[in-house]
């Protein structure tokens, strides 16, 4: 039986959901591939044990660095993508990280769009999500036209008088931007929902938003455990014609007209690298040489803080933010980046961070500690890099601009400490953290210096199109999630006038 579509979308969370969302109104024939199952609900779900300590939904593909050491890289493979397990926090990148300007290592380059090209995409991307949040307290967020379509999620009474004493401390607090219904979450089970499954309708999620939209449409099919191998072109190598799929044991060719892949800034690179053929032997829509290259990580870190007189309560916690480091640091260095809450950490959470601690200890620890996620660019380096060895993905992260995290660490902990924190602890991310996992297609208008053009397009081949954080020229400091969205609901903009002009 031969398969063909008009479009096939390679991926189902936040780029390739949002994508069809766009599209199917269009009434073109859609079929969205994705290589993971539907996410079952079971009790382990809200088991922090289970998630934690035993990794039961951690997947078991191993990624190898350029050291030669495998490593669990912490990606998920269900239909909705690692957003099944985000902390469902949605940033507008802020404006000038649209603009170049100096690191205290270096250079971000800035984007070839502006902020003001993206705000109306960002605008249908919070409508999309059900975006929570409020105006007017965080100084750097950048103009909008229109509010958050919901009130900010509230904060507990033990984060409302942490917001006091931040105030106190002499930072600006603000509510962070959720795409979180809060009384459905906590109606399915009293726990955070960072880093915890969203097996219900809680978390607005890439399935649970614009997936539950676009499969409403008769025209969109998903196949779940749909594994992508490889993209084909015609024998000039200008279209892309068919991709192979691995299902059920059996391998199959699929036909579309158009073919969006936006399995991951890692996946995406792999895959892309591995349908090299005589017309492209360096990797599809590489004639630029950049593809997997520019791999950005963002450079993060959690903070313990405690008050030994202060009892944290809290079911969620993760309401809270500040950046009034984020566009220069107090000596005037340069940009430092953001601090928003963790989830809650409960001691089971701590004890497999540190699986020295007793489980009596870790819980102690845990009743008194608040918990706290700091973020800052990571520059783009054509050298920080994906590529294939043999079956194997390659990951050569080299991370860049660390005298600025290391900066944010040492500016946040004198915050909390005027706070009323005595007791702050950090620990700093290394490679098997790639939630933030960006930059190895990247965006531009120069087709000797990027992969796609600001529409999300290859250069290289008119019907291939990239709409995940591969794209990203930047990674910024803030979550990347409501970015991948707006780019790809723009994408969808330009497939579908190419789709009504090519109707008969």
């Amino acid at each position: 039986m031969t398969v063909s579509r008009d479009i096939i979308i390679i991926g189902s969370g936040i780029g390739g959901a949002t994508l069809a969302s766009s599209l199917a109104p269009t009434g073109a024939k859609i079929l969205i591939l994705e290589r993971g199952p539907h996410l079952q609900h079971t009790p382990e779900a809200r088991d922090d044990v289970a998630i934690f300590q035993k990794g039961f939904y951690q997947s078991d593909e191993e990624w190898l660095a350029t050291d030669g050491e495998r490593f669990l890289p912490g990606n998920y493979y269900y239909v909705g993508g690692n957003s099944k397990f985000y902390g469902a926090v949605m940033y507008r990148y802020r404006k000038q990280d649209f603009t170049p300007r100096p690191h205290p290592e270096g250079q971000s380059p800035g984007w070839p769009i502006s902020y003001d090209d993206l705000a109306p995409w960002y605008d249908e991307a919070e409508n999309l999500f059900s975006v929570r949040g409020a105006l007017g307290q965080d100084p750097t967020d950048p103009p909008r036209a229109r509010d958050f379509p919901f009130s900010a999620v509230p904060d507990e009474p033990a984060m409302a008088h942490i917001r006091q004493r931040l105030e106190k401390a002499g930072v600006t607090p603000a509510s962070l931007p959720l795409a979180i219904d809060i009384k459905t979450w906590l109606a399915e089970g009293k726990t955070g929902w960072d880093a915890f499954p969203n097996t219900g309708k809680g978390k607005i999620d890439a399935q649970s938003g614009p997936l539950a939209q676009a499969l409403k449409h008769p025209n969109v099919e998903l196949w779940p455990n749909a594994r992508v191998t490889r993209i084909e072109t015609d024998d000039s190598g200008q279209t892309a014609t068919s991709v192979l799929v691995t299902r059920d044991g059996r391998e199959e060719r699929l036909f579309a007209k158009h073919i969006a892949v936006a399995a991951g800034a890692v996946q995406t690179a792999a895959l892309l690298l591995r349908s090299a053929n005589t017309v492209h032997p360096a990797g599809l829509a590489n004639s630029s040489d950049q593809v997997g290259r520019n791999f950005m990580n963002h450079n993060t870190s959690a903070m313990i803080t405690m008050d030994p007189f202060l009892k944290n309560d809290c079911v969620y916690q993760k309401t809270l933010c500040f950046n009034d480091f984020y566009n220069n640091s107090p000596a005037g260095t340069g940009p430092l980046g953001n601090v928003q809450c963790l989830g809650r950490i409960t001691g089971n959470i701590l004890k497999a961070q540190v699986p020295i601690l007793p489980a009596f200890l870790a819980k102690a620890i845990a009743g008194r500690a608040f918990g706290w996620f700091l973020t800052s660019e990571d520059l783009p380096n054509p050298q920080s890099r994906v590529m294939i060895r043999g079956n194997d993905i390659v990951v050569d992260w080299q991370r860049s601009n660390m005298q600025a995290h290391q900066q944010l660490i040492a500016q946040t902990k004198k915050v909390m400490k005027r706070a009323g924190f005595p007791i702050v602890a950090i620990r700093t991310f290394g490679r098997k953290t790639t939630s933030h996992q960006c930059g190895t297609a990247r965006l531009g208008i120069d087709p000797h210096l990027s992969v796609v053009n600001p529409d999300c397009q290859s250069h290289d081949i008119a019907n291939l199109w990239i709409t995940d954080a591969s794209v990203l020229p930047t990674s910024a400091a803030v979550n990347p999630a409501l970015t991948i969205a707006a780019l790809a609901l723009k994408a969808g903009k330009a497939i579908s006038q190419q789709l009504l002009a090519n109707k008969p």
